[in-house]
């Protein structure tokens, strides 16, 4: 089975691991805080923080940007639960703005009418949470402008962004946002096996989230309520969480950190045998506005030229032994969601793409043969008229 995406390990990223194990920190040593530097000097951002997933890096994202009970958070509902689950855990209220049909990102022209509305309802959000899908950036400088404007703050759900580009500015830079978050799942571009990072360009911002991942605890005297009882000291001033990252994950971080550009060329590479080879049938692929990380590649069936349903070819592409997936069922559909208040129709471009999209295979060991077999398969299933 040729999986949708796998992580590439080499014998650095052993070593580096290794190292690690041998060493006296397996955690709260000295490879994370390197790790953060690294990722923070490559985005060119002032600060990272890393965390145990991206999802805990939106949760404390949120509570650094005091988002809580009364508050409105929107989001894309093209991405995973995370980006809407991350404003529940703080007792804050969600809601969704729909995707353009060429990017399948959060739609600019949606977000500033949903915008004015909501001015007019005293219901602006607090929070907006852009969410980079595939890799490909939102337009973030008239989102950045309308929070200018309407008074909102962004965190840039970049969990499949690291690598990619936005006016020629590392996605992660903070240029337009508040706080940017990526992932390090091993599906995605790099990977510490779990992992996240939240970066900023605000030191309050950082050191907030840092202290949320270490269970709201400081051994700065400075923010303590009273002065150290001796060099053991510290004091827990707010209520936290235990989201940190180990040194072994942040060593295979650091390491595949090194073959980052190596694996987004990789990826440009193979997204354009993909494009080539897939001229003439009946689909079509994401827009790239800017330079795409290009952590997934999805296709859009023309399904009434298909000749085939979506479900009968993604089993049919299953059963040739391509792991093809899907990306995303919109949050809003979710049962917890309905649960809500949302329903089928509230987001009609989100929930078209859904019914059209099938993720192909796509990792930088994945060959040019591999790519000829998907197609052909592809081919193979969609009955041209």
């Amino acid at each position: 089975m040729i999986p949708y995406g796998k992580q590439n390990i080499n014998e650095d990223d052993i070593q580096a691991v290794v190292k690690v194990l041998r060493s006296d920190f397996l955690t709260q040593g000295p490879v994370v805080p390197a790790f953060e530097a690294a990722v923070a000097e490559y985005c060119k951002a002032g600060f990272a923080v890393a965390v145990n997933s991206a999802t805990s890096a939106l949760h404390v994202a949120c509570l650094a940007l005091e988002v809580g009970p009364g508050d409105w958070v929107w989001t894309s509902p093209n991405t995973f639960a995370a980006s809407a689950n991350c404003a529940l855990y703080c007792g804050a209220k969600v809601d969704f703005v729909d995707i353009d049909p060429a990017t399948y990102n959060l739609d600019v022209a949606c977000l500033t009418q949903k915008l004015a509305e909501a001015e007019e309802l005293g219901r602006l959000p607090k929070v907006v949470i852009p969410v980079h899908f595939g890799g490909l950036s939102c337009d973030m400088a008239p989102i950045r402008e309308l929070s200018r404007r309407y008074g909102f703050k962004i965190i840039e759900d970049a969990s499949h962004g690291i690598g990619g580009r936005y006016r020629n500015r590392s996605i992660g830079c903070c240029e337009y946002s508040d706080i940017t978050v990526f992932s390090f799942h091993p599906v995605k571009i790099i990977t510490t096996g779990e992992g996240g990072m939240a970066l900023t360009n605000d030191a309050g911002l950082a050191k907030r989230m840092a202290r949320l991942r270490s269970h709201g605890i400081t051994r700065e005297p400075s923010e303590m309520t009273h002065a150290p009882d001796g060099p053991w000291y510290y004091q827990q001033i707010e209520l936290g969480f235990n989201y940190r990252m180990t040194d072994v994950q942040a060593a295979l971080g650091l390491s595949q950190l090194r073959r980052l550009d190596k694996f987004i060329e990789r990826r440009h590479e193979l997204a354009e045998c993909y494009r080539q080879q897939l001229k003439g049938l009946p689909l079509t692929w994401q827009m790239e506005n800017c330079h795409s990380a290009l952590h997934l590649f999805v296709i859009r069936l023309q399904t009434e030229h298909c000749g085939i349903s979506r479900l009968d070819l993604f089993n049919a592409l299953r059963d040739a032994g391509i792991g093809v997936n899907v990306h995303y069922i919109p949050v809003h559909l979710q049962p917890y969601y309905r649960g809500l208040g949302f329903k089928l129709g509230d987001f009609p471009e989100a929930e078209r793409y859904y019914r059209e999209s099938i993720t192909l295979p796509l990792f930088p060991d994945l060959t040019k043969n591999d790519i000829a077999r998907v197609v052909g398969a592809l081919a193979k299933c969609i009955h041209l008229p």
